[in-house]
C-alpha cells in the first residue's frame, strides 16, 4: 500500500523572517503567563494575559475558534497533558505544573510554543521530569540543524533524538499518538513529528523548511484519554505530565528557533544562523 505523499510547505528566507515576527508574539504571551502563575490564578486568567498581549501587538490567537476551540491558550495542569481548555473555576494550587501551549497569527503567519511551569513549591521530581522534556525538545531541535546541515538529515532523526533523550534520563512515559508538526500559514501542516522511532527515515531536511517540536512526558503510562468536552486529553493512569514546544525553521546556515528570544543560541550555539545576530557583550 502506497503511503499519501506529504504536503510540505517549504518558506522563503523573507518568510520564516515574518515567522519570527509571530514567534516572538508567543513568546511574549508566554513570558507574561509564566511570571504570572501562582497559587490562586485561574488558568482563566493567564487566558486573558495571552489574548492580551498577542492583540496588543497586533496578531490574533491562533487557537481561538480553531476546529471550535474556545481560548487562546491550552492550559494543562497535572495529569492534564494537552489541549485542556482554560476555565475561571481552575484554580492554581501549591505543588501543581502547569503546561501552558499558545499560538499567535500575525501577518497570516503562525508561531506555537509550550513551557510547563510549577506552581508555588513544586515536588523535585515533577520539575526533574520538565527539565527532561525540555532537554528532549532541543535535543531535538540540535538533530534537525546537523541533520540539515550535514545534508543527510532525514525527519525521524528528530524523534530519535527526543526519545533517546528522554529513555537516557529514566523510566518516563513519551506520550503515544501525539507530536510536533510542520507550521507556518497554518497552525498544523505536514508533516507529523513523533516523539520517538528510528532514525534515518521520512522526508530529508532541508532549509525552508518550518517545524513544532513538541515532547509530552508522564511520569507513568504513556496512555491518553481524551475526556468529554472533546479537547482535553489526561494520562490514562493520571500521572502527571509536562509539555514543552518551540517553532524552529532551517535556514542554508542554520536553525533558527523561532519562538526562542534569543532563537535558540544559549541552547544551540554555532547552529544558529547568522539571521539571529549574537548578542554583544555589552547587550
Amino acid at each position: 500500500m502506497r503511503r499519501p505523499q506529504l504536503d510540505i510547505q517549504l518558506k522563503t528566507p523573507e518568510q520564516i523572517e515574518l515567522m519570527r515576527a509571530a514567534g516572538l508574539v508567543v513568546a511574549a504571551a508566554l513570558e507574561r503567563m509564566r511570571a504570572a502563575v501562582a497559587p490562586g490564578v485561574s488558568t482563566a486568567d493567564l487566558d486573558a494575559i495571552a489574548e492580551s498581549v498577542i492583540r496588543e501587538a497586533g496578531g490574533t490567537p491562533s487557537f481561538k475558534g480553531y476546529h471550535g476551540y474556545p481560548a487562546s491558550i491550552c492550559s494543562s495542569v497535572n495529569e492534564q497533558i494537552v489541549h485542556a481548555i482554560p476555565a475561571p473555576t481552575q484554580v492554581l494550587r501549591d505543588g501543581d505544573l502547569i503546561s501552558i501551549d499558545c499560538g499567535a497569527i500575525l501577518d497570516g503567519w503562525h508561531g506555537d510554543a509550550a513551557i510547563t511551569v510549577g506552581v508555588g513549591e513544586v515536588r523535585p521530581e515533577l520539575l526533574r521530569m520538565a527539565e527532561v522534556a525540555e532537554d528532549a525538545m532541543w535535543a531535538g531541535i540540535r538533530a534537525a540543524a546537523r541533520g540539515m546541515l550535514s545534508g543527510r538529515g532525514r525527519l525521524t532523526d528528530i524523534s530519535y533524538a527526543v526519545e533517546r533523550t528522554v529513555r537516557a534520563a529514566g523510566r518516563y512515559g513519551i506520550v503515544e499518538g501525539y507530536g510536533g508538526h510542520g507550521i507556518g500559514t497554518e497552525m498544523h501542516q505536514d508533516p507529523h513529528v513523533l516523539n520517538h522511532g528510528r532514525p534515518g527515515r521520512g522526508p530529508k531536511l532541508v532549509p525552508g523548511m518550518a517545524l513544532a517540536i513538541e515532547p509530552m512526558v508522564t511520569m507513568g503510562s504513556p496512555r491518553t484519554v481524551e475526556l468529554d468536552d472533546g479537547w482535553t486529553v489526561i494520562s490514562r493512569d493520571g500521572s502527571i505530565a509536562a509539555h514543552v514546544e518551540h517553532t524552529m525553521a532551517l535556514l542554508d546556515d542554520g536553525v533558527w528557533v523561532l519562538t526562542a528570544p534569543d532563537g535558540g543560541r544559549a541552547r544551540l550555539g554555532d547552529l544558529v544562523t547568522a539571521r539571529e545576530p549574537a548578542r554583544s557583550s555589552a547587550g
